[in-house]
C-alpha cells in the first residue's frame, strides 16, 4: 500500500483482550487502507471484530500491536491530549447507543463538537439547527432527547457527527432505527456531507438495504479481512 489518497492506513493491527486467565485475540495483524473519497462498509458476523477495528482506527481503543495513520499522521505516537484535539479536529463519530445528553435539547447536543472547539454558542446553535433540518428534524431542535423517537434521536446524533464538518465520520449501524426510506436519506447526506477528496466515512453495518450504496465492502471473519471489494462475496 502506498498510502497516496489514504485517509487510514493500518499495520499490523493486533488487538488482545483478557478474559480471566485466558488471552483472546480480537484482530490477527490487520493490513489495510481507507482511502479518501470513498464510502467504505465493514461487515461481519457478531465478534468478527469490526467494531474494534474501527475503534483503533479513530483513536478511541489502543491495539495491542501495530501502527495506525490517519490522514498521515501516526495517532498511537501522540500523547493523550495530542490525541483528544487531533479527534475533536478530524473525527465524528456515530455510535449505536447515540450517547446524547440528556439534560440538554437537540440543538444543544448536535452542537457539542463546535463548542468544544470554541464557536460562540449562538453561530454554533445555528449551525447545529441547519444540520438538524437537513436531516428533516429542525422541528425536534428544542425538545429533550427523552421527547423523542429512536430514529430522531440517532438522526441527532448523526448531525452531531456532521456538524463541525470533519475528515473522517465513523458510524456504527447509523441506519439501524430508520426505516428504508430514512435510511437510504441518512446514508445520501452521509455521502454529500462526509465523502470528498480529502474525506472519508466508515460505516459497520448489518443493514442489507444500503448495500449498493458503498463504494468498497471489508469482510472481517475472526478478525481477518476476508474480501476487500466493491460488492458484497456471494456466499455472505
Amino acid at each position: 500500500m502506498s498510502g497516496a489518497g489514504a485517509a487510514i492506513v493500518t499495520r499490523g493491527v493486533t488487538r488482545d483482550f483478557k478474559a480471566g486467565q485466558q488471552t483472546i485475540t480480537v484482530l490477527h495483524g490487520i493490513d489495510t487502507e481507507i482511502r479518501a473519497g470513498e464510502l467504505t462498509y465493514v461487515v461481519g458476523e457478531s465478534g468478527s471484530g469490526k467494531t474494534t477495528l474501527i475503534s483503533i482506527m479513530c483513536g478511541i481503543l489502543w491495539p495491542t500491536e501495530g501502527e495506525v495513520e490517519v490522514f498521515g499522521t501516526d495517532i498511537y505516537s501522540l500523547s493523550d491530549t495530542e490525541l483528544v484535539e487531533f479527534r475533536l479536529a478530524n473525527i465524528g463519530f456515530i455510535f449505536q447507543q447515540y450517547n446524547l445528553i440528556p439534560s440538554i435539547d437537540a440543538a444543544s447536543n448536535a452542537s457539542v463538537p463546535l463548542i468544544a472547539q470554541g464557536m460562540d454558542r449562538h453561530e454554533a446553535r445555528e449551525r447545529a439547527v441547519a444540520m438538524l433540518e437537513k436531516l428533516n428534524i429542525g422541528d425536534q431542535a428544542g425538545k429533550l432527547p427523552n421527547q423523542l423517537s429512536g430514529g430522531q434521536q440517532q438522526r441527532v446524533a448523526i448531525a452531531r457527527a456532521l456538524v463541525h464538518e470533519p475528515r473522517l465520520v465513523v458510524c456504527d449501524e447509523p441506519t439501524a432505527a430508520l426505516d428504508a426510506n430514512s435510511g437510504r436519506r441518512v446514508m445520501d447526506l452521509l455521502r454529500e456531507v462526509a465523502v470528498a477528496e480529502d474525506r472519508a466515512c466508515i460505516i459497520v453495518t448489518h443493514d442489507n438495504r444500503i448495500f449498493d450504496l458503498a463504494d468498497r465492502i471489508l469482510v472481517l471473519e475472526d478478525g481477518r479481512v476476508e474480501h476487500d471489494g466493491k460488492t458484497m462475496p456471494e456466499d455472505h
